[in-house]
């Protein structure tokens, strides 16, 4: 066994191995390579959200010049990618950096606990049905915002009388055969845009069941300008010209929704109905809130609107009743057939993974606390939460997060500092939640498990890579926002695997 995996107190432990875990361990690699880290994962594979979900079609909903990361160019040339493409980046990323061998799979971290008097982190880890026990400097959490285990399932009425099977898109049986079949995705988001096109290639009929309609935006499957580049320039010129200026794009898109929503819906109309023709009925189109109020859903080349154009789809707008035998019963009294329903009904929300928090032995509610800056919570020494952006890719705010903590790696080790620790010092508390500009179904429902956000300051949370980027990555890092404690304790403790090493290691590095 590697030194590695024998070792059970790290300078850093990164908690979750998908998109942000690999991301955060490759920043750790890139600026501080002197440090003894690792990698917990409680499934068997890295991944994460690309490992786990594998049903048909699944895809990126932002495009790969910036769902990728900053430091590793995204070649291939699909604007969004499948979920196995997603998976061979991530793993090629990962060889690169060297990280497999820092990688513990099958470790699910059950709590974290931190004692101030020793300064560090004590991670309670199952592993094989057994209990033990690793500890850190500083931890990461990687895991994102989703529940692994359990998807949002409504309880639909009749549901048991279905004759036929009733699945999940985040746990989709591998033996589920849908050729020739007639089946109905309820649901109107990014997970139900992807189903219905790729099902109805062979499926006998396909239906898009939705409560309420979703704005949906058709992009080119292949960027044409990076196409003319790539026979100009080298990949990694191409890959950063295409990253700014999509960056602009949806900074522009989004910001233009929000100050004129009326002139964006106008524009999502006439692209719907150029693909979908002039005599289908746009109202399946047309939601009840404004553009960004929920997160805009795309389409590569217009795969959903050629597929309800050929007929190969269908798309209705209304209530369940009932489930039926042999299909649906809708509120206006109509039925679709099924034989397969699918429940893209949304996903189930939940911080760090579902493991406990506690701060010298006293219990953290995660959704009481605000977060600093975006990167840390209120009260909570030592540790960092990556949360990406809502309304533009994940993975741009994820290396924002993770530059910002490599500077404050350093920033501690220059000036001696044994924690930090957000305080607030002025303004006040919001009652919205780091989502709080999505009114989105799960958004609403996971009001009671996410972390708050502030009025001001480095409490509120933008969402705005151009405001982030110099402030995460240049701004001062001594605030009054910021608790600071030396590191004088554990050094009369005269623990050996503490922050003396950790802080020869930094200084290695």
């Amino acid at each position: 066994m590697s030194a590695t995996h024998s070792s059970s107190h790290f300078d850093v432990l990164i908690v979750g191995a998908g998109l942000s875990g690999i991301g955060a361990a490759c920043h750790l690699r890139r600026q501080l390579p002197g440090l003894r880290f690792a990698i917990l994962e409680r499934r068997e594979a890295l991944g994460g959200t690309w490992d786990l979900f594998r049903y048909p079609g699944i895809r990126s909903d932002s495009d790969m010049s910036t769902f990728g990361y900053s430091f590793k160019p995204w070649t291939e040339p699909k604007v969004l990618a499948d979920g196995p493409a997603i998976r061979d980046y991530l793993a090629q990323t990962a060889r690169e950096y060297d990280l497999p061998r820092h990688i513990r799979y099958g470790h699910k971290v059950c709590a974290y606990d931190w004692s101030e008097t020793r300064e560090l982190w004590e991670l309670s880890v199952e592993v094989a049905g057994q209990r033990r026990t690793l500890s850190a400097d500083f931890v990461i959490n990687a895991t994102g915002y989703y529940d692994y285990d359990r998807g949002h399932q409504p309880d639909f009425p009749g549901a048991k009388d279905f004759a036929g099977r009733i699945v999940h898109p985040q746990h989709w049986p591998e033996d589920l055969d849908y050729a020739g079949k007639r089946v109905v995705v309820i649901g109107s988001g990014a997970t139900a845009i992807t189903l219905v096109p790729a099902m109805a290639a062979t499926a006998a009929q396909v239906t898009m069941l939705q409560r309420s309609p979703t704005d949906v935006l058709s992009v080119p499957s292949i960027d044409p300008l990076a196409s003319r580049l790539r026979r100009l320039l080298p990949e990694a010129a191409v890959y950063k010209l295409t990253r700014a200026r999509n960056i602009a794009l949806q900074r522009l898109l989004y910001r233009s929704a929000r100050s004129r929503p009326h002139a964006v819906r106008r524009l999502l109309r006439m692209g719907q109905r150029h693909w979908l023709g002039p005599d289908f009925d746009l109202r399946h189109f047309q939601p009840r809130y404004a553009p960004w109020d929920q997160r805009l859903c795309v389409v590569p080349d217009g795969d959903l609107f050629r597929a309800l154009r050929s007929g190969r789809a269908g798309i209705v707008t209304d209530e369940i009743a009932r489930f039926e035998a042999d299909g649906i019963v809708l509120a206006c009294g109509q039925k679709l057939q099924a034989d397969i329903v699918v429940s893209a009904t949304g996903l189930r929300l939940q911080m760090l993974g579902g493991a406990t928090l506690r701060v010298d032995g006293a219990p953290v509610d995660v959704s009481q606390r605000m977060v600093y800056k975006g990167v840390m919570l209120e009260g909570v020494p030592n540790a960092a939460v990556i949360f990406g952006y809502t309304n533009a890719s994940w993975t741009l705010k994820a290396d924002l997060v993770m530059e910002h903590v490599c500077r404050l790696l350093r920033h501690m080790r220059r000036r001696g500092i044994g924690s930090v620790r957000p305080r607030l010092q002025a303004g006040g508390r919001s009652p919205d939640t780091v989502m709080g500009g999505l009114s989105a179904g799960y958004v609403q429902r996971a009001a009671g498990v996410l972390p708050r956000q502030g009025t001001q300051g480095p409490w509120r949370v933008l969402n705005d890579y151009l405001h982030d980027a110099p402030l995460l990555r240049y701004g001062p890092l001594r605030d009054p926002e910021l608790e600071c404690r030396t590191g004088a304790r554990r050094q009369r403790a005269g623990q050996p695997s503490g922050l003396g090493t950790f802080w020869r290691r930094l200084r290695a590095a």
